[in-house]
């Protein structure tokens, strides 16, 4: 009895020594004989892998030698106590590549050997545990036939390897209605991906599905605020590894346009400036870059634009008309946003113009006898009929004479209309004269004036000539009354 036993194990010894140098797929009938690590009863995978990896390394990396595979041992041995180890059932009648080991690991005499090109053709399903090693995208599928503790090459496959994620989004920052670009192309073995994008409150707002072969997308948002986009990629099977990827955007807030104006009742302001301000406008994430200001008539016609691209947004004019005026500012920000054109900041206003002036007048007289000169000094108001064109002048005053007897000082006063024609100005008039002399008469005059206005600010000065003769009267003739005058007036 002894005797066969030995003689079987030499069979079979010699059976599985002997197939390595052959090509052709050996068949086994039987397994548990030649146990490459004996596992009693069904232990635990845990266990088995703790023991094939403390105890046998070094068996197991000559086995990994003998078997033509030596770069595979450091990844089985790396990865084989984190493997997911699953119950597999080898069936003698499946196909011949779902029942053939491509190498098997055994000890026989306390030796390792390997077998090639292994079929199980026993007469019962083979029980064993299976478990695959990673390398080079590349799935290595092992066996352990239970409870035989043998390693087994099942079959090799080629690895989906996980898709990792790559999210990039231009610009980080746009506008209202400006598009962003989502681009996932530098995805790595990604056959899907899903995009979404969550607003600052973490709820969803939009979602998109990519492929490789459509890996962007474009879009916009309407509404200001940070927003985060999360996005996810998967292999050809499906699978999601990793967390993803994310990205941060922002949609830019538009700048809010503050307007204030030195007077919306602009009583007699034509010819004084008026002040615009928008240096009150702010920019929730930003700052303002420029302002615009626009000014148009009653007509709805712009009348005057002005761009201040620095603060203070300040913009003052001068109206040379009176009229029913609005004026409009839009603010800009410093990524080019605009907001304004409705109110606040667009204000009506109203100037009016002065009609009366208190005015002033001095300077030098020459009197008809022989032309003695006079100092003289007038005050009186002047009222615009019609601004810029038809002005009604009253005054009075008097005139010093520099020289003595028979000359004496002498009361003057008139009553003109003056038309003006851009700065120049003439006019004519009653007036009254006093005596010159001592011994002459006052009375009525017939005046003339003919002048320029030279500046307008701070008040309004200019220079005239008067001729003033006397009414036809008996007892005033043209020759000993009439009068020249050289002076400047100062309207306030």
């Amino acid at each position: 009895m002894k005797f066969n036993r030995m003689i079987g194990l030499a069979v079979a010894v010699l059976f599985l020594v002997s197939s390595v140098g052959f090509a052709e797929t050996k068949k086994i009938e039987t397994m548990g004989k030649y146990t490459f690590a004996r596992v009693r009863g069904n232990v635990p995978t845990e266990n088995v892998m703790k023991m094939l990896v403390d105890r046998y390394a070094s068996d197991i990396k000559l086995g990994f030698e003998m078997a033509g595979y030596p770069d595979l041992y450091q990844p089985f041995m790396d990865q084989v106590a984190a493997a997911a180890f699953t119950d597999m059932s080898i069936d003698p009648n499946a196909a011949p590549e779902d029942k053939t080991f491509q190498w098997m690991m055994f000890r026989s005499k306390g030796k390792v050997k390997v077998v090639k090109d292994l079929e199980w053709a026993g007469r019962m399903p083979l029980e064993v545990y299976a478990f695959k090693v990673n390398k080079d995208f590349k799935n290595y599928w092992f066996v352990i036939p239970k409870p035989c503790g043998n390693i087994a090459l099942f079959k090799v496959e080629d690895a989906i390897p996980p898709a990792i994620c790559d999210l990039k989004v231009t610009p980080e920052v746009a506008n209202v209605n400006e598009p962003f670009t989502l681009d996932m192309a530098g995805s790595q073995y990604a056959d899907a991906m899903k995009v979404t994008i969550l607003d600052a409150a973490g709820a969803e707002v939009a979602s998109q599905g990519l492929t490789a072969a459509s890996p962007n997308w474009q879009w916009a948002y309407d509404k200001p605020g940070d927003y985060m986009i999360k996005a996810w990629a998967s292999n050809a099977r499906g699978e999601v590894t990793g967390p993803g990827c994310e990205a941060k955007i922002h949609v830019n807030f538009p700048p809010v346009c503050v307007l204030n104006i030195s007077c919306t009742e602009c009583k007699d302001y034509v010819g004084k400036p008026i002040v615009f301000d928008a240096s009150g406008s702010n920019d929730p994430d930003g700052s303002i870059a420029k302002a615009s200001f626009e000014v148009t008539d009653e007509e709805g016609q712009v009348i005057d634009s002005f761009m201040k691209n620095e603060a203070p947004f300040l913009w003052e004019k001068i109206f040379e008309k009176a009229g029913n005026y609005v004026v409009t500012v839009t603010v800009f920000d410093n990524m080019g946003a605009s907001d304004g054109g409705v109110e606040p900041c667009r204000i009506p206003f109203v100037v009016t113009q002065k009609r009366l002036f208190p005015i002033v007048e001095f300077g030098s007289l020459l009197a008809r006898g022989t032309y003695t000169g006079f100092i003289f000094a007038r005050a009186g108001i002047l009222y615009k009929i019609t601004p810029d064109f038809l002005d009604f002048i009253l005054t009075a005053g008097g005139a010093v004479p520099t020289r003595g007897e028979p000359w004496t000082s002498f009361f003057m006063a008139n009553a003109l209309l003056s038309v003006h024609a851009g700065p120049a100005f003439f006019g004519g008039g009653l007036g009254y004269s006093g005596k010159e002399q001592t011994t002459r008469k006052g009375g009525l005059d017939l005046v003339g004036q003919v002048g320029v206005d030279l500046f307008e600010k701070p008040v309004i000065g200019g220079l005239f000539t008067e001729l003033r003769i006397p009414a036809l009267t008996s007892d005033r003739s043209f020759d000993e009354h009439h009068k020249l005058l050289l002076g400047f007036r100062l309207l306030f």
